[in-house]
């Protein structure tokens, strides 16, 4: 039977009276916990006391009792285990909130899945309706390779197919057609047969261009906010009670100004700003930088609800696509599975060494915090090339520069990262849906550097958690999971989604894992003054837990969830185990 926690306005007997002033005395406090403050010492409290949108105090049940007068309201956890509110380090919730509100996106784990979607998608949509599947990756199909021209072609014989998995994508012939696409149509993210020339329907990003797609529903401002705030709230069940969200602009931060506004903003924002994703198709290097000029704002400015975060740009592809670019050529195996003949393939750079330096040595100056999406170990590489000779003019030590992703970190280049500060924009859910794949893809060797939570930490490189949720609205079955508990077990247990222990020896504690979820990502937003960890005269931002992460079974910390969230001493989420009464 699960036990509710009582919430109450009513005072205890033998609590200090109103004999102080009103404002030494708590407006909240929780009482009886298993306080996790994750301070410098890791220390453990029974109770919090919170005034205003700050913490009043941290200590002992007696201690804190002495702070509740007749207005205090009363929570009650019953020995469950409270920690700071968690931080998201990198997701992007404006996509994520837009993304099922017309449809529900299926989770297809085979070919045979995917093909009986798209069949039972024809006989709802009108002839020529394109069907459309975001965020498609078929390295997480059963059978590890995309449906055959055919296969779509049968499942869709007149409707266009597009799955669009961000930096490629799969079409069938009624795509081709109705787009144009024929075997003389050059574009080089087309993929050929080189027998007889004609398109095998899959595409690089490059190519999407000549897709002849409908254009994206239009939402209204309020429609987009509406949805928004839900997604937050869909967060807040998971203990998130600050994000740094991945890429957007200045109309992105008006929009959470505009819900902050209407009482509805219910996690803190860093929101970063993201300059063009291919600057070789769309404006040049001389025109971003003049961009930075004319901008009146940079990192860290709004206020304790929205911020600005880093300025963002995309240096390579994915490694779900085969576009990351990688140290050494993808290999033979991945030209199986994703079709490029190059035997000397190594993947996609937006930027040169010369580019990078420009853009990097304008966001140092200018104020900004810089981060890159990068996926593969040569794009790293090249970042901290970059990073190195930058730092020997400009000192990056202080200025929180991230490498979003990453995911192959050899030894050297954490100890690289640690010599210049540079911090690592971590997804460990990756690890559990794509370490098994990318062992078959690229062998076990490379894999051994994927994600080394462990080398990492050791070798005292900053390490940040987040997921990059970008669609659906469930928190385990997101194409990214945005679920910050399975996350941290995938650290912890080092386990994948088909039961495999992918380097074990990379496995980092409990308390390890909970810290990179709070005061690291704090440390990452310029932030650790005011949030991730339990400290007074912080923000009053937590969360309580379902199960005990410090003592529960290992198999149950990623089914834990919030059953009561605050932010700023407020509450934004209650499970049923809450219950709100003024006796």
């Amino acid at each position: 039977m699960k036990r509710r926690i009582d919430i109450d306005n009513s005072i205890n007997e033998n609590s200090a009276l109103d004999l102080m002033d009103d404002s030494a005395f708590a407006d909240v406090v929780i009482l009886n916990g298993k306080v996790l403050t994750i301070d410098e010492n890791f220390a453990i409290a029974e109770s919090i006391a919170i005034r205003g949108d700050r913490i009043l105090k941290v200590g002992t049940q007696a201690e804190i009792r002495q702070l509740i007068n007749i207005d205090t309201k009363v929570i009650n956890v019953e020995g469950r285990t409270v920690i700071p509110g968690l931080i998201e380090a990198h997701l992007h919730p404006e996509q994520g909130a837009l993304s099922e509100l017309e449809e529900e996106i299926p989770v297809v784990k085979t070919i045979n899945e995917l093909l009986q979607w798209i069949i039972k998608q024809t006989e709802v949509k009108s002839e020529n309706e394109w069907i459309i599947f975001p965020k498609f990756f078929y390295t997480r199909l059963k059978e590890l390779r995309p449906p055959t021209l055919k296969e779509l072609d049968e499942a869709a014989p007149i409707n266009p197919v597009f799955l669009n998995g961000s930096f490629g994508g799969v079409i069938n012939s009624a795509a081709m057609r109705i787009s144009n696409i024929t075997e003389n149509t050059v574009d080089e993210g087309i993929l050929k047969n080189p027998f007889s020339g004609q398109p095998t329907g899959i595409l690089s990003r490059s190519a999407f261009k000549l897709l002849n797609t409908p254009p994206d529903k239009v939402y209204s401002e309020k429609e987009k906010a509406t949805a928004l705030a839900a997604m937050l709230k869909r967060y807040n069940r998971y203990g998130i009670t600050s994000i740094c969200s991945g890429a957007g602009d200045m109309q992105t931060f008006s929009l959470y100004q505009e819900i902050r506004k209407a009482n509805e903003l219910t996690c803190r924002v860093f929101l970063n700003i993201r300059f063009p994703l291919n600057l070789r198709h769309s404006v040049s290097v001389d025109e971003m930088l003049d961009s930075i000029d004319r901008m009146d704002m940079k990192t860290g400015d709004g206020d304790e609800w929205v911020k600005i975060g880093a300025l963002k740009i995309i240096l390579d592809g994915g490694i779900l696509t085969g576009t990351a670019y990688l140290r050494e050529p993808w290999g033979q195996r991945a030209q199986e599975v994703f079709g490029f003949e190059d035997p000397e393939y190594r993947g996609i750079l937006n930027y040169n060494f010369e580019e990078l330096e420009r853009i990097v040595s304008k966001a140092a100056k200018s104020g900004w915090k810089f981060a890159a999406h990068c996926t593969g170990g040569g794009g790293v590489d090249l970042l901290l090339d970059v990073f190195e000779k930058i730092n020997k003019t400009i000192s990056l030590r202080d200025k929180r520069f991230a490498i979003i992703h990453g995911n192959f970190f050899t030894p050297e280049s954490t100890i690289r990262m640690k010599k210049t500060g540079i911090y690592a924009d971590a997804q460990a859910a990756w690890l559990y849906k794509d370490a098994d794949a990318f062992t078959d893809i690229i062998g076990s060797e490379r894999v051994s550097h994927f994600l080394p939570f462990r080398s990492m930490l050791d070798n005292e490189v900053m390490v940040n958690g987040g997921s990059d949720h970008m669609v659906k609205f469930d928190a385990n079955s997101s194409v990214n999971p945005f679920n910050p508990f399975l996350g941290m077990w995938c650290m912890i247990t080092r386990t994948t989604e088909n039961s495999n222990v992918i380097n074990s020896n990379e496995a980092i504690t409990r308390e390890e894992a909970l810290r990179i979820y709070t005061i690291n990502n704090a440390y990452a937003t310029f932030e650790e003054a005011i949030k991730g960890s339990l400290e007074t005269g912080k923000f009053a931002d937590l969360a309580v837990l379902s199960s005990d992460i410090l003592t529960c079974s290992t198999d149950q910390i990623k089914d834990i969830e919030s059953v009561l969230t605050l932010v700023g001493g407020k509450v934004v989420f209650a499970s049923d185990e809450i219950k709100m009464s003024n006796k």
